[in-house]
């Protein structure tokens, strides 16, 4: 059966289908001490896998952090090409080179993880990240970022793909080793 190509499809800026960079900071002062802080060298490059959870009390840290809640997308503006990003599995408190993302009723988050981490996105980032040392993605570059968004349901079966073929590449890999 081929593939069919529902007719709905839109693109749309990431800043009109998502609450980019709307999101609560507070000082580590206002953090409790067993309350999740996640920095970016928790987080593994491309897999986007949490390496550690360790909580305010575990690291010695000062300044700003974004808080964040289960579900959201957490997505790294710094280096955006080690593609670290991920979908908060609890709530907790992150750097603020951290951006957690809502998704809105026209995206589905899992969807919207697949799209950030897309070969298109990072290439976009580049285009427009500034650094040259740490190259980050700036708030309204990434608001105005172009993004393929089809019917709910298609993203549904595109996020289920994805998983499928996830799964199928991961018992390759276990294979060959």
């Amino acid at each position: 059966m081929p593939f069919e190509i529902p007719l709905n499809w839109a693109w749309a800026k990431l800043g009109d289908v998502t609450n980019y960079r709307i999101c609560s900071s507070c000082s580590v002062d206002d953090i409790g001490k067993d309350s999740w802080v996640l920095e970016l060298e928790d987080i593994e490059k491309d897999s986007a896998r949490i390496l550690c959870l360790k909580t305010k009390e575990e690291r010695d840290i000062n300044g700003v952090r974004h808080s964040f809640k289960t579900g959201q997308i957490l997505y790294s503006k710094l280096r955006t090409y080690l593609n670290k990003v991920l979908i908060a599995p609890k709530d907790g408190f992150c750097t603020t080179e951290i951006v957690p993302i809502t998704a809105g009723v026209a995206i589905a988050p899992e969807y919207l993880l697949i799209v950030l981490r897309s070969p298109y996105f990072l290439d976009y980032t580049e285009s427009c990240g500034y650094g040259v040392k740490m190259p980050r993605l700036g708030t309204n570059d990434a608001k105005k970022a172009i993004i393929p968004v089809p019917p709910i349901e298609e993203q549904r079966r595109i996020v289920k793909k994805a998983a499928e073929l996830k799964t199928i590449l991961s018992s390759l890999t276990e294979e060959l080793l």
